[in-house]
């Protein structure tokens, strides 16, 4: 079963090599970062927005700490120190929060810089990816293309080795027609195969071929009857002439006298 599973995530981490596109990949890594760097941005907005609210209250104590010193200020004028105390309580109150929200304050300042110097660089490696990640793609796509002309030119492409295989199928199917289109004719010129047409061009030159091929038999035989009848006739007046003639009736030499 672990071998098993081995092949399998094998198999598997070979297909999705082959269906991996680099670019693809490459866009998607951007993406990512662009979301990363949005929700440091929207961090960086929220510290910010914090930071205000806080600066607008410390506004507001600090607005009503005066008031309540000036209202200090009037009841020891009037004589009412009672309520001099009073307003200098409420303005001691005031100033703990102050306080508090001061601190608060520079504690989300902090986190406001740290935010917005995090999102800079952020935004410097973002945009050093970006232009790599345009150079990669513009490298992947040249060499890409480059290959694909070396493979059309070598003919080991896919493509390529498919329209080779169609030529030669072609050709053999080319050349076994004409091959079997040859041998229909050698058939139908040697009369072994009938012509279905009905045209009657090739029953004419037959009969012509048969008429040609008996008359020469014909002469032939004559030549030779004529022979074998020359030959015997003579013989025969020979024979006849030698056994009808007396012995004493020969011809004899005659004698021959030359002019003088």
């Amino acid at each position: 079963m672990k071998r098993m599973g081995m092949i399998f995530r094998a198999k598997a981490n070979k297909a999705l090599d082959r269906a991996e596109d680099p670019r693809e990949t490459l866009d998607y890594s951007y993406q990512k970062q662009l979301e990363l760097l949005q929700k440091v941005r929207r961090g960086v907005a929220d510290v910010a927005t914090s930071r205000k609210r806080l600066e607008l209250q410390l506004a507001q104590l600090n607005k009503q700490s005066s008031t309540l010193e000036d209202q200090g200020r009037k009841a020891l004028a009037l004589g009412r120190e009672d309520l001099a105390r009073e307003a200098l309580s409420r303005r001691a109150a005031l100033q703990q929060q102050v306080t508090d929200l001061e601190t608060q304050h520079q504690t989300l300042q902090g986190e406001e810089e740290k935010l917005t110097l995090a999102a800079q660089r952020l935004q410097a490696k973002v945009d050093a990816f970006r232009t790599k990640k345009e150079t990669i793609k513009a490298t992947y796509t040249a060499a890409q293309a480059q290959t694909r002309i070396g493979e059309a030119f070598s003919g080991i492409s896919e493509e390529m080795g498919d329209v080779g295989m169609a030529i030669q199928r072609a050709e053999d199917k080319t050349a076994q027609l004409q091959a079997r289109a040859g041998a229909i004719d050698e058939l139908l010129a040697s009369g072994a195969l009938d012509d279905s047409s009905g045209l009657a061009k090739d029953d004419i030159q037959t009969e012509l071929d048969r008429l040609s091929g008996g008359t020469d038999v014909e002469l032939e035989l004559q030549r030779m009857k004529a022979e074998l009848a020359g030959g015997s006739s003579g013989g025969q007046q020979a024979i006849e002439g030698g056994q009808g003639r007396p012995q004493s009736q020969q011809p004899q030499d005659t004698p021959r006298f030359d002019k003088q």
